[in-house]
């Protein structure tokens, strides 16, 4: 029997149910990732703010479009991803800033590199300690920078604090421009080497380095501290700057992320860290940073993967947008099979139990005529019931029966024949008791 219009339409509507369905299971469970990130940096002239513009072009050449927030600095950094409202989803901070009891809604990516604290300053004396700072104006960065936090906590050690010095709220280029106007006598400034400000302050030849001599101290007092020493002529051997050694404290800068951030952005940030800071530096060597652990925050699961299998396949290979959709397919591929293999099992049973609900339909038609046939019946009901047989005969010949199911055909054939024969001997009988 031919498929009316009706019938197509309910299999089109049946399938248009099916495909959105799955469609909306499959954004709940794998919702794409979104086009756009907001990075929290510091201030200009900061290492954040030179790593924050590196990791943008990085980014962007991946397709993913990059916002950078210019804030004052790490602590302002861990209040924005711990409101939800800032709109940002990463940041970079300094260890000692926070941890997982005060910012628990905070994961890390890992460690990056190493942020040394720099002491410049401007004077006819060289500076042996840092009690020589009492009395001086002291550019120590912006409120909830974490320039200032770590100033006030390590200067504070040895004495140096607002009641004793003038600590005034310039970081980064401005600093830098605070100590040449000579605004500032020391400039107390967070940043790699490679920072814009630092570079400026290591090549001013007017500018020295005061070198801690209490390191070792510091970093029994304050454990997420470490010594590093500024070799001598490093930073340009030809004229030899630094001129001797130089002592400096410096604490590990790390990623840190949303706790809801999406995993997929998590393997682009990863290959973007790995590119940015894997080399050899001034204080680390080739592959030492980034580090797949963080003392202070929990690991985001999908960084603690990255870094011990490395990228998936899907990541190796495909573009950001294109990822998300792989995976949509090899999840309905993973369900098909999960739910289609066990289904599957079953129907040559549910097809034999729909083709014995046909067979059970036409039996139930020739019960009907057997009843009959036990009560008395003219003629013309008997070849009425005779006709009966005979539609109930040419609809199971048409029933779609494959051979390993011909035992219900067969069946059903003889209980048609035997009725049959019963009404040719009953009408028989009838016609001679007519007769006589």
């Amino acid at each position: 029997m031919p498929i009316t219009w009706f019938g197509w339409f309910k299999l089109f509507v049946g399938v248009v149910i099916c495909f959105a369905t799955t469609s909306a299971a499959l954004i709940y469970f794998y919702p794409a990732p979104p086009k756009r990130i907001t990075i929290a940096t510091a201030f200009r002239g900061a290492s954040f703010d030179f790593f924050g513009r590196r990791y943008k072009e990085r980014l962007e050449r991946l397709g993913l479009a990059v916002d950078l927030r210019e804030t004052a600095g790490a602590v302002e950094n861990v209040k924005l991803l711990q409101d939800p409202n800032s709109g940002v989803d990463i940041a970079f901070v300094t260890g000692g800033v926070s941890d997982s009891m005060r910012s628990p809604d905070i994961l890390s990516l890992g460690t990056v590199y190493l942020q040394p604290y720099w002491i410049f300053y401007v004077a006819d004396e060289t500076f042996a300690d840092l009690a020589q700072l009492k009395g001086r104006r002291i550019a120590v960065g912006p409120v909830g920078s974490g320039t200032q936090f770590s100033a006030t906590g390590i200067l504070g050690k040895a004495g140096v604090n607002a009641k004793t010095s003038t600590l005034l709220p310039y970081a980064g280029n401005e600093a830098v421009k605070a100590l040449e106007d000579g605004k500032v006598d020391v400039v107390w400034i967070i940043g790699a080497p490679r920072a814009t400000a630092v570079q400026a302050l290591l090549r001013n030849p007017k500018v020295k380095i005061l070198s801690i001599p209490m390191a070792d101290a510091f970093t029994r007092l304050m454990p997420d501290l470490v010594r590093l020493t500024l070799p001598q002529g490093v930073v340009d051997m030809e004229n030899n700057i630094p001129a001797r050694d130089v002592v400096v404290l410096a604490s590990t800068t790390k990623i840190i992320v949303r706790n809801d951030i999406h995993p997929e952005l998590v393997p682009l940030l990863l290959r973007t860290m790995i590119e940015e800071h894997s080399a050899a530096d001034i204080f680390q060597k080739t592959g030492e940073y980034p580090q797949g652990s963080d003392p202070e925050y929990p690991m985001a699961a999908s960084a603690i993967d990255y870094y011990k299998s490395g990228p998936s396949f899907l990541h190796q290979h495909l573009p950001l947008w294109l990822t998300v959709h792989a995976q949509r397919f090899i999840a309905l591929l993973i369900a098909v099979f999960a739910i289609g293999i066990p289904v599957f099992s079953y129907v040559p049973r549910l097809y034999r139990w729909a083709l014995k609900h046909s067979t059970r339909v036409l039996y139930g038609r020739i019960g009907a005529i057997e009843k009959a046939l036990q009560g008395d019946l003219s003629i013309e009901q008997i070849l009425a019931l005779q006709k009966e047989v005979e539609g109930i005969d040419r609809a199971a010949s048409r029933l779609p029966l494959p051979r390993r199911h011909l035992d219900l055909f067969f069946g059903l054939k003889v209980h048609i024949n035997f009725v049959r024969a019963r009404l040719s001997a009953r009408r028989d009988e009838t016609m001679e008791a007519t007769a006589g």
